[in-house]
């Protein structure tokens, strides 16, 4: 039988296929293009079915697994910290090179593959998910940037406006930027103007025009100035930039409403106390393919980063952060363990007993991630939605 590593990079990677006995049979590089890929895989064909040649990377996804998986090759998956703890097997120098390193990996695989999990493709539909979620995710995060730059620039130029509404996102707060985006444009703004604004823009923070007026005057002076044109056009750029960023966001919420809504395993987990859209849909883009791929509730919990890791060596004992997890599953199981509790009485007497027993909130919100995992994992499995009347743990608390 014969094993392949291939160590990958984002410009070009290394092939390594070796026998049973460790010999080298064939090294080659390639580049990240589509006849390398084409050439590599017949290449590839040359040393047996494909079916019967694994290869192990350092990934669990992406194009470089997808053509693999799609060549019918058994494609195992190594976390790159557990690579590392094993080099010193290759020599103690730390010597390090691509093409070397596509050989240790192959040696791994023909040593070490027994304890290594074979990948499986991920389904088409959560495929989907799991590109749109991410894409919001990074939208999020990228409109969070811009409402900081925005904040930043008038705290440098113009502290007024960010002390009149709740959000310097929200759509009345953009509209009086846009309205009046320097100090010389609001001199003459008076108590009957700003009313007017109030009510044009749907004003439902509760404060009078003229105390919002106040705050407005009230705020510090900036001791040096831009020229009025410059500062227009640099608030007029950020809010441009992040009413563009909204857009988006709302054009992908939209969408990514439509497609849960007709992906089959919705349902499943559509009951889930607290569980929106957007967190179903975080939950079977990021959690689904891992039930789908391990073989227990405990490996789950584990990959989603929600149980702890013991070390215990003597007479020293502790239990420890899970670091080594897929940070985008904890994120989404945790998030709805946090809505949950909520709505739910079970969880929120999980999390009630386990703050009561010193842990603090993300720990605690942990627990009753790891606690609602197994009711997922169960549903998932059994093909059966989320009912509360079905649930005997939640049915057994006292009125």
């Amino acid at each position: 039988m014969s094993f392949v590593g291939l160590d990958w990079a984002s410009k070009t990677h290394d092939v390594t296929v070796i026998d049973d006995r460790g010999h080298v049979l064939d090294r080659w590089a390639f580049s990240h293009t589509e006849q390398a890929w084409t050439s590599t895989l017949a290449r590839l064909a040359r040393h047996g079915d494909p079916a019967d040649l694994p290869v192990i990377i350092e990934r669990t996804g992406g194009l470089v697994v997808d053509r693999l998986l799609a060549a019918g090759h058994p494609v195992v998956s190594v976390h790159p910290n557990a690579f590392h703890a094993a080099r010193p097997r290759w020599g103690a120098s730390g010597a390090k090179s691509d093409p070397g390193d596509s050989y240790k990996l192959a040696d791994y695989l023909r040593t070490d593959g027994h304890r290594l999990r074979r990948l499986d493709p991920v389904d088409a539909g959560l495929r989907e998910l799991q590109a749109l979620i991410r894409l919001r995710d990074d939208q999020v995060q990228a409109r969070t940037a811009a409402i900081n730059q925005l904040a930043a620039l008038l705290d440098t130029h113009w502290p007024g406006p960010k002390e009149l509404f709740h959000s310097l996102a929200s759509p009345i707060a953009l509209a009086f930027l846009t309205d009046y985006p320097t100090p010389q444009s609001a001199a003459r703004l008076g108590e009957a103007r700003m009313a007017a604004f109030l009510r044009r823009n749907s004003y439902r923070g509760g404060k009078p025009a003229a105390q919002l007026l106040a705050r407005l005057r009230a705020a510090a002076v900036p001791a040096a100035q831009l020229p009025t044109d410059t500062l227009a056009v640099m608030i007029g750029a950020q809010i441009q930039l992040l009413r563009g960023i909204q857009t988006a966001i709302a054009d992908l919420e939209a969408l990514i409403k439509h497609r849960v809504a007709r992906h089959p395993r919705a349902r499943l987990l559509a009951a889930l106390p607290g569980v929106g859209t957007i967190n179903l849909t975080q939950l079977l883009a990021e959690v689904g393919p891992i039930l789908d791929r391990v073989e227990t509730v405990d490996q789950a919990a584990a990959e989603c980063g929600v149980t702890p890791v013991t070390k215990a060596s003597g007479k020293t004992s502790g239990v420890y952060f899970r670091w080594a997890a897929n940070t985008r599953a904890r994120k989404a199981i945790t998030a709805f363990a946090h809505n949950a509790r909520m709505q739910s009485p079970w969880a929120a007497k999980l999390y009630t007993n386990a703050r009561a027993r010193g842990k603090r909130n993300p720990h605690a919100t942990r627990i009753v991630a790891r606690a609602w995992l197994r009711v997922i994992w169960s549903c998932w499995h059994h093909g059966t939605p989320y009912d509360p009347n079905l649930h005997h743990a939640a049915q057994r608390l006292p009125a």
